[in-house]
C-alpha cells in the first residue's frame, strides 16, 4: 500500500508531451549499461523508431509514479506480432520491480506470446528475461552498435500448469 501523499506506480499510454522524459530515461538507462556509447546522439533514432512502430500498431506504455508523476520506465509492444521492441527502466530503479511491472503490462497486451532481441553481453537483461520465463530461440541480427543479439521468447504455454 502506498504511503500517504505518494502516488502508486501506474501504467499509462505515451502522450506527445512525454517525449522529453522518455528520451532522457532511455539515454540514462543505456548510458548506465554501455557507457562507451553516445546514446544522446541516438535520441532522434529512438523517437523515429517508436513513432514508426506506433504507426504500425505498437503501443508505448509508460510506468509513472510520484506526485507530480515521473516516468520511471517504458515498454513498446506490438500486439499483432508480439514483438517487444523496447523495455527501459531508469537506472535509479534497476532492481525495483519496475521492469517486472512493464513485462506484466506487455503480457496484458500480448497474453499468449512475447518475442524480443537482447544484446547477448547484457547479462543483467538476459538474466532478467530468463527469470521472467523467456527462453533463447537463437541469434538475432547485430544491434546498431554491432553487438551480438539473442532472440528470446516467452509463451503462455511455458507457464507451469496447475
Amino acid at each position: 500500500m502506498a504511503r500517504p501523499g505518494l502516488v502508486s506506480p501506474r501504467i499509462v499510454p505515451r502522450r506527445d508531451e512525454d517525449w522529453p522524459s522518455l528520451l532522457e530515461l532511455w539515454v540514462a538507462s543505456w548510458r548506465a549499461t554501455y557507457p562507451d556509447i553516445d546514446f544522446d546522439a541516438r535520441r532522434d533514432w529512438l523517437r523515429q523508431q517508436v513513432l514508426r512502430l506506433e504507426r504500425s500498431g505498437s503501443r508505448t506504455l509508460l510506468l509513472r509514479e510520484g506526485a507530480p508523476p515521473a516516468t520511471i520506465g517504458f515498454v513498446v509492444i506490438d500486439p499483432a506480432t508480439h514483438w517487444l521492441d523496447q523495455l527501459c527502466v531508469h537506472p535509479t530503479r534497476f532492481g525495483s520491480g519496475a521492469a517486472e511491472a512493464l513485462i506484466e503490462a506487455a503480457r496484458s497486451i500480448s497474453p499468449a506470446r512475447l518475442r524480443l532481441d537482447v544484446n547477448a553481453d547484457n547479462r543483467r537483461a538476459v538474466s532478467f528475461y530468463e527469470r521472467e520465463g523467456f527462453v533463447s530461440r537463437g541469434e538475432g541480427a547485430p544491434s546498431l552498435s554491432g553487438r551480438r543479439t539473442l532472440i528470446m521468447e516467452w509463451t503462455s504455454a511455458l507457464l507451469p500448469q496447475s
